[in-house]
């Protein structure tokens, strides 16, 4: 429900898609091959910033510096969300690192997740989310919905509740944190069925992870894994399908033979 907002994987790297601004678009993409924060306008105007260790702050600067330029006036939001550390961007000293090796390694995986999570839904005519990155958690993802609304949030944010709004489930991959330290799968219901925690979702090491009320698949377990894309298809029909039967989705007008 917020499909304007994330960010786009592209075959460099990550793009905002097209932002409107007055008469013009701009995007600002992520080059994660040559390392490079690129700033575009629909009127052909171009800006780089290298993607190199940095303060927060410098980068914070040097990027409202690159948007004035191209006179782009918009409102940013001061200071990190879904993170532990609340400090304002102009005043973050303290983080100043960027690897690009690793940088590039996380994209290398998304390309290929990516590839997986667009075959996933092909036999599913219900509304669905495009495959997207959500820059809080950084997890690729996407989204089925049953048609029917859910039950109203209660003591969520105004965004929460528009996103949990309805009945979907959600599957993706992200890098890795807190309950969950490295890379994984993930896969949920909303509202969560009943027995749904129980069900024998595939492979052998999937694992409920009660605190996000999803089940949770390593990233090295299908990496490691003869067939990589069978093995996370594998766990992403399954979850699917545990779920599905056991919330009522009505999936004979949901579902239709995929095509390709």
């Amino acid at each position: 429900h917020w499909w304007h907002a994330p960010l786009y994987l592209t075959v460099r790297g990550l793009t905002t898609s097209p932002i409107p601004f007055g008469g013009r678009t701009f995007a600002v993409d992520f080059d994660l091959i040559e390392h490079n924060l690129l700033v575009r306008t629909s009127d052909g105007a171009t800006r780089a910033l290298a993607l190199v260790p940095r303060t927060v702050a410098d980068f914070h600067r040097e990027y409202l510096a690159i948007l004035d330029a191209l006179g782009i006036e918009v409102e940013i939001e001061p200071k990190p969300v879904q993170t532990g550390d609340t400090t304002p961007f102009a005043e973050d000293r303290t983080h100043a690192s960027y690897e690009s090796a690793h940088a590039h390694e996380w994209f290398r995986a998304l390309v290929q997740v990516d590839q997986v999570l667009k075959r996933f839904p092909g036999g599913f005519i219900g509304k669905a989310s495009p495959v997207h990155l959500f820059w809080g958690r950084l997890d690729l993802c996407v989204t089925l919905f049953s048609g029917r609304p859910a039950p109203e949030a209660r003591g969520g944010d105004e965004i929460a509740r528009e996103a949990y709004s309805h009945e979907h489930a959600g599957f993706g991959f992200w890098p890795g944190g807190g309950s969950v330290p490295a890379p994984a799968f993930y896969a949920y219901f909303h509202p969560e069925p009943r027995g749904f925690r129980e069900a024998p979702v595939r492979p052998a090491s999937v694992r409920y992870v009660a605190e996000l009320a999803e089940f949770s698949l390593p990233y090295d377990d299908v990496r490691s894994a003869r067939d990589p894309a069978a093995a996370l298809m594998e766990f992403l029909r399954s979850a699917y399908e545990a779920g599905t039967e056991r919330a009522g989705w009505d999936r004979t007008a949901l579902e239709h033979e995929p095509g390709r």
